[in-house]
């Protein structure tokens, strides 16, 4: 089935020409809870937007925004409205984070006593990362250290205060919220603008991405590096981990996804993106269009990758051609609503674009598979007394 384009949001304002426009929507961020939507629609704006829990609910807001013209416009669900954020600088990342809940006698006015909320990071062209509380739309924390453009962020998905940057300043930094923003570590190893960080959903391993044919995997636990990732031949340029934390993609510029095992380093298996008309053509050449961006489903099933070659795929894990093909322009980010069902992607030209995904009952297999490896690295797998072909199974060696 393949993926049906739901809406498409478009900038409300007119495009400006000037350097400060960069109206390119380089990010896109859905909250944990899937209550926020939150679009980097360029001009220096970041746009906040309840979102429906429901499809049938989706369905209908979107497609009206859609017939008005697709101007974001506001309109609420419940007490919550949409926001404008502007953050005086071209935005580049975005990622929502659970704030902490406050103790008692806890003063801090962003957050009530006992009630968690959210909180968005922003990554922006001078090197700052602005933090904004989101039922409010006030800036909670401006965060100084980076040299250069923020280009992804990445909060540690325990809901712990912890932070993680990636800028052009070939840096990555560790930030502590809990201590108002305290910088805890800098992380040096790359040669060119880092791109992408992604932090494995155990809180154990960061990747990092950059303009080098390598991923880097570090240790959040002692901010050291594990080890280095080689086999992409060209820049690699976002990366992801699967919900278990036992797989984790990279993507290249050269048109290549690798899934790695990050406990052992291995290459499990190459996806190559081949151009539409001869997917069913092996002997055809691999598309020389790069690759933008990658992301799991929330399952841990499935991958939706942009490229260049302007289609969107979606991948299943035991295949190695796509499953579903839609065509959109100028893509530059995408990101999998966490209850599934849906696709977020962003464009050169400002707009985001919202898609239908597959949905799809995970089998019993793969949630016990699933549920183990939350807990169990590969080592500990095959040091198990179970058969080969289990211990195959429970380390993705076999689909």
């Amino acid at each position: 089935e393949e993926p049906v384009l739901l809406a498409e949001l478009k900038p409300g304002r007119p495009q400006r020409y000037d350097w400060k426009s960069s109206c390119e929507t380089w990010s896109v961020a859905f909250s944990p809870d899937g209550a926020w939507f939150a679009w980097s629609q360029g001009h220096c704006v970041v746009k906040l937007i309840p979102w429906p829990l429901g499809e049938a609910e989706l369905g209908c807001k979107t497609s009206e925004r859609k017939s008005r013209g697709g101007k974001a416009e506001t309109w609420s669900r419940g007490a919550a409205k949409e926001k404008t954020l502007e953050c005086g600088q071209i935005v580049w990342g975005l990622a929502f984070s659970a704030w902490p809940a406050a103790e008692d006698g806890d003063t801090d006015p962003a957050c009530a006593v006992g009630l968690p909320c959210l909180v968005l990071a922003t990554g922006l062209n001078d090197g700052q990362i602005k933090v904004w509380e989101v039922q409010t739309g006030h800036l909670l924390f401006s965060l100084l250290g980076h040299q250069d453009v923020v280009r992804d962020l990445s909060f540690a998905p325990n809901g712990s205060p912890i932070l993680v940057s990636a800028s052009r300043d070939k840096t990555l930094r560790v930030w502590d919220l809990s201590r108002d923003g305290r910088q805890v570590q800098v992380l040096s190893g790359h040669v060119q603008w880092v791109y992408c960080c992604s932090i494995s959903p155990d809180c154990s391993m960061l990747c990092s991405a950059a303009g080098e044919k390598s991923a880097l995997l570090w240790s959040m636990r002692s901010y050291t590096l594990i080890r280095r990732l080689e086999g992409h031949q060209s820049s690699v340029v976002s990366c992801d981990f699967s919900p278990d934390s036992a797989l984790l993609v990279t993507a290249s510029y050269d048109a290549c996804v690798i899934m790695w095992d990050p406990y052992t380093g291995e290459q499990l298996r190459t996806l190559r993106h081949v151009p539409l008309h001869s997917t069913l053509d092996s002997s055809s050449e691999i598309h020389t269009s790069s690759l933008r961006s990658v992301c799991f489903s929330p399952e841990g099933l499935y991958l939706a990758t942009v490229a260049d070659d302007r289609l969107l795929r979606i991948w299943a894990l035991e295949l190695r051609s796509p499953v579903a093909f839609a065509p959109m322009t100028n893509g530059l980010c995408c990101m999998y609503f966490p209850h599934g069902g849906f696709i977020a992607t962003g464009t050169r030209d400002g707009h985001v674009q919202f898609w239908t995904a597959p949905r799809v009952l995970s089998s019993l297999k793969h949630l016990c598979r699933k549920a183990l490896r939350t807990f169990l690295t590969t080592y500990q797998v095959l040091a198990l007394p179970i058969p080969r072909k289990l211990k195959e199974f429970l380390t993705y060696r076999t689909f």
